[in-house]
């Protein structure tokens, strides 16, 4: 029994690892509180319109466009247990001015702007850090694992937080809500400030002050190395062409969803936060055996198959009627949840598995910034669409463009790939100027 208990446990049982995945758990439940209690406070408490709504989406990852790039640099450079216990405190303090701003009956649409802004800033440098340390707390052929336990309790957080988002904004209302996740933030620094990595991979950084070591070069020169080494990787460069084809299509019809939801179909925020709970469960199948399923079917094949799923279930939405909005929510919720499990476990793997251990923050932060360049933009034209077409061919329209990352992969030398390739070495290129 103990032998069994401890094959499941696994990564569990490395008390480093173990410190992250606790705080990851903390902090996931509470954010899920105000990923949907922050648009709701503009729907329903400050009566945004849907362009409102969807350029408060745009706000919440401007940063990522304009920060990740330095983001990953700096990461490389510092201890990268420091940035997260730093973020995670920076979040926790911004959110709770929210709830004071209502308390205070000063709460105003411009406010949920900024603090939408500055948390998401600091939320670039925590992802940064998070995706990078990993390869510092556990060996590479165990990469899909540690991935794996983390969406286990990230997929946990979706399963849980919603449904009591829901209830918290029906019975304090969403500004107050929102104080929930400020807490965790602080309980996730608790733990991660007694974060220690491997010694193997823990490097001097080059100071100027030892003549020894190299100059430290700039941090623009830092920053293209990174995108460089991207550049070189057929690998990188195709998953993330299908990435950000299926983030455009889902953030087009994402950014008016809770709209749709609310105004169209007629749904409560009790309703709501129930219906993404119950969905959430694909999500927590999805992470457990996201890993399992990448091994036996092969990377490049899984990517494949769930990006044809999760594109497919966005149109269950576009048929929803009044009656049928809540059952189709949660199935649309649970086929989307899986097939996004699978995709983070085995593509975060797999830029992790071609990145060496030096360029962990630069390449994490490249494929972030890559990945999510599209999203802002995205926001901003589902608004318009929405505006222009209306709520419903909103969503249609997303899903049409979700789909096509599908061809994007079946094009791609990603369709052959089956196991965690090694660190990539790409040509020599010329040093930046």
């Amino acid at each position: 029994m103990t032998s069994r208990i401890g094959r499941y446990a696994g990564l569990l049982r490395e008390p480093a690892f173990r410190r992250l995945w606790v705080a990851q758990s903390i902090s996931q439940f509470g954010t899920q509180i105000t990923n949907l209690a922050l648009p709701l406070v503009a729907i329903l408490v400050l009566g945004a319109s849907p362009f409102e709504v969807a350029l408060l989406g745009a706000v919440e990852f401007l940063p990522y466009l304009l920060f990740t790039l330095p983001a990953g640099a700096w990461v490389d450079r510092l201890a990268k247990q420091r940035v997260l216990v730093v973020a995670d405190l920076g979040r926790a303090a911004v959110l709770a001015t929210l709830p004071a701003a209502a308390i205070l009956h000063a709460l105003a649409l411009w406010q949920v702007y900024v603090v939408a802004f500055v948390a998401g800033s600091l939320s670039v440098f925590f992802d940064v850090a998070y995706q990078a340390i990993l390869p510092e707390l556990v060996t590479r052929d165990r990469l899909q694992e540690g991935n794996s336990r983390l969406e286990i309790s990230r997929s946990a957080a979706q399963v849980l937080g919603p449904g009591v988002a829901g209830v918290l904004v029906g019975v304090l209302t969403a500004p107050i809500a929102i104080l929930v996740d400020a807490i965790s933030y602080l309980g996730s620094a608790a733990f991660l400030i007694g974060l220690r990595v491997r010694a193997a991979v823990v490097t001097a950084a080059p100071t100027d002050d030892d003549p020894l070591q190299p100059t430290r070069p700039s941090l623009r020169r830092e920053v293209l190395e990174g995108l460089r080494f991207y550049r070189a990787s057929p690998l990188l460069l195709a998953s993330s062409a299908a990435i950000v084809t299926a983030n455009l299509g889902g953030q087009i019809g994402g950014s008016i969803f809770l709209v749709y939801l609310v105004r169209e179909l007629g749904l409560t925020p009790e309703g709501i936060g129930l219906a993404f709970s119950i969905g959430s469960l694909g999500l927590l199948a999805g992470a457990a055996t996201g890993s399992a399923f990448g091994k036996r079917l092969g990377v490049g094949p899984t990517l494949i198959l769930a990006a044809t799923l999760a594109g497919g279930a966005s149109f269950l939405l576009v048929v929803a009627s009044s009656s049928t909005a809540f059952a189709l929510l949660v199935l649309s919720g649970l086929i989307q949840g899986y097939a996004v499990m699978l995709i983070n476990i085995n593509g975060v793997s797999l830029r992790q598995a071609l990145t060496p251990d030096h360029l962990q923050g630069r390449v994490n932060a490249t494929g972030r910034w890559i990945n999510w360049s599209v999203i802002p933009p995205g926001a901003i034209l589902g608004g318009v669409v929405a505006t222009v077409f209306g709520l419903r061919a909103t969503i249609a329209i997303g899903a049409v463009v979700s789909l096509v990352a599908v061809p994007w992969l079946l094009v791609s030398p990603l369709r052959s790939v089956r196991d965690l390739p090694r660190p990539y070495d790409p040509p020599a290129t010329e040093p930046a100027s």
